[in-house]
């Protein structure tokens, strides 16, 4: 989203946020993923990463925050496995995997950005980044 040019369904998909149906709510999050960096929008998908009644909708919109492959991205995902249970932080590791795991360039890059959010002004995101690095592989199959 170029920041001068204001997205006309934005409204729309905050709206849809909050929607009854997983599947409303789940393309929500696709499409507010490229808007995180407004506070409205990084609040809704929070919520939406925390989805209580449909895993689909967690890993929608993680793996649209993950698919930015910035430190924004990363850390939404983060500051939401702070906070999720242990299924929905499984989901959210698991996207994670998915979308970070395939080569060794999409680890190296993970790798990166965990490395900028381990000095994160948020303590438990910044130890959340650090379990991550301690997680990646350093040789062998990446995945």
């Amino acid at each position: 989203m170029n920041p001068s040019e204001p997205d006309a369904e934005l409204p729309l998909s905050l709206q849809d946020a909050g929607a009854a149906s997983w599947s409303v709510r789940a393309a929500a999050g696709r499409h507010l993923a490229t808007a995180a960096e407004l506070p409205e929008v990084a609040e809704a998908l929070h919520r939406l990463l925390l989805d209580a009644h449909d895993t689909a909708v967690t890993m929608e919109t993680a793996e649209a925050l993950l698919e930015r492959r910035d430190t924004r991205g990363l850390r939404l995902v983060l500051g939401a496995l702070t906070e999720a249970d242990e299924d929905t932080g499984q989901e959210l590791l698991t996207s994670l995997d998915r979308i970070h795991g395939r080569s060794w360039e999409d680890i190296a890059r993970l790798r990166h950005l965990a490395t900028e959010l381990t000095s994160d002004a948020d303590e438990a995101v910044a130890a959340e980044a650090r379990g991550i690095l301690g997680r990646l592989p350093s040789r062998g199959h990446p995945a």
